[in-house]
This record gives C-alpha cells, structure tokens and sequence, in this order.
C-alpha cells in the first residue's frame, strides 16, 4: 500500500503489448513501546511494472497521488552507476492486480471494454517501447474483438 509519486506512463511494445510504469512511495512506521505510541520510519520507493489489460486500466484510472493496493512479485534490483561506478540497489514490483485504497477515498468501478489478446512482454520493455500501439500484423494472433476462452467453471460475470 503507499502513493503514487508520478502519473502512470503507458507505453506499447513493438508487438503491440501494453507496459506501464510508475513508483509507488511507501511510509514504514513502527510501534515504541516506551511511548506507546506509532511514529515514522521512513518511507520506501518501489518502481512498478504492469502489463497489458492491468498496464491500460492503471494509466486511465491512476494518477499521482492516489493511495493504492498492489500486489505482485517484489524483487530487488542491482546494479552499478554508470557515472560513479557504485554498487546499487533499488526494489521494484512487476503488479499482478493493483487498486484504489478506499480508507480516504471513494471509486466508481466500470467493467472495462473487452480488448484484444497481448503479447508475452519482452525481457527490456522500454529499449523499444513506444507511446504508440503499433498496427496489428496480418493474420497475427486473435481476430479483433476475439476474447480469450474462460477456463472450465469460471466466467467474466461479477459474483454479485
């Protein structure tokens, strides 16, 4: 859970994918006993990725500031500084599902229009990513509008 510390940049792989883009602040805080009481601990950025349906509804429904949920796979990143050649390391999420946190604020939820199938991501998504949606290839992969199939006993019908 933590603030998003920019808008949300989407951008579209050569082959048409959708990846965005933001970071998300998150304030630590820890419980002294001696004073019982809460108090800050220092805040932690973790840059986050997201892909296809989830990267396209995070970039029209997210903006900077807005408190969220995210889950996904946190890992940390290492790597040297070009310019100081220092040894660094920083985390970064690929999301898996991300949302509102509806503590301070409210949401009007709408089914988002069914899109056509995505791509694999690349490894490197933003060498050749482009703020563009390329044109389709003819022939290549579903026909427009086509919808992947629903696993056995499931549907895309709210359970409510």
């Amino acid at each position: 859970m933590g603030n998003l510390t920019d808008d949300p940049e989407l951008r579209f792989t050569p082959s048409g994918a959708a990846v965005v883009k933001f970071s998300v602040a998150v304030n630590r805080q820890r419980y002294d006993r001696q004073t019982m009481k809460w108090e800050d601990a220092g805040t932690d950025f973790h840059r986050v990725t997201a892909w296809n349906y989830l990267a396209q509804n995070i970039a029209e429904t997210l903006q900077k500031g807005m408190r969220v949920l995210l889950i996904g796979e946190l890992r940390q990143d290492h790597w040297t500084d070009e310019k100081t050649q220092e040894k660094r390391s920083g985390w970064s999420v690929t999301a898996t599902a991300v949302g509102p946190e509806l503590t301070f604020a409210t949401a009007k939820v709408t089914k988002s229009a069914k899109r056509e199938g995505q791509a694999v991501p690349p490894d490197d998504p933003w060498a050749t990513a482009s703020k563009e949606r390329p044109a389709a290839a003819a022939g290549a992969g579903r026909a427009p509008g086509a919808w992947p199939t629903a696993r056995a006993g499931h549907s895309d019908e709210p359970p409510f």
